[in-house]
């Protein structure tokens, strides 16, 4: 199984949304999520889930600055959707984002 580890601020929204609609994405990728500044009870991204990851997608390039910052080997993992931080966890709008940017990443990352 391949790996992808989405990233969003609060792990609260938009990552969570990620990591169910790839779950087992074309019977090759594992999917976890985490955020830069978690909400209680939500998954703070660490060095373990950056060393996990095959692919790290997040949602804004702030998140990848936040990355490339503060952890290591993870510079070359980064995808950026450019997804904002205005949509509801599962809302159509943001599966449809999802569904639009992440199918190529994962197309991409699962040939190499």
């Amino acid at each position: 199984m391949r790996k992808v580890l989405f990233v969003c601020t609060a792990n609260l929204q938009r990552s969570p949304t990620a990591e169910q609609i790839f779950q087992g994405w074309k019977g090759i990728w594992e999917t976890k999520s985490a955020g830069i500044m978690p909400e209680p009870g939500c998954t703070p991204l660490s060095q373990e889930l950056i060393d996990w990851a095959d692919v790290i997608i997040v949602m804004e390039t702030l998140h990848s600055q936040y990355i490339r910052t503060h952890f290591q080997r993870a510079a070359n993992k980064i995808s950026v959707l450019g997804i904002p931080d205005r949509y509801f966890r599962n809302e159509p709008k943001l599966q449809q984002e999802l569904h639009n940017k992440v199918p190529s990443i994962l197309e991409r990352a699962g040939t190499t």
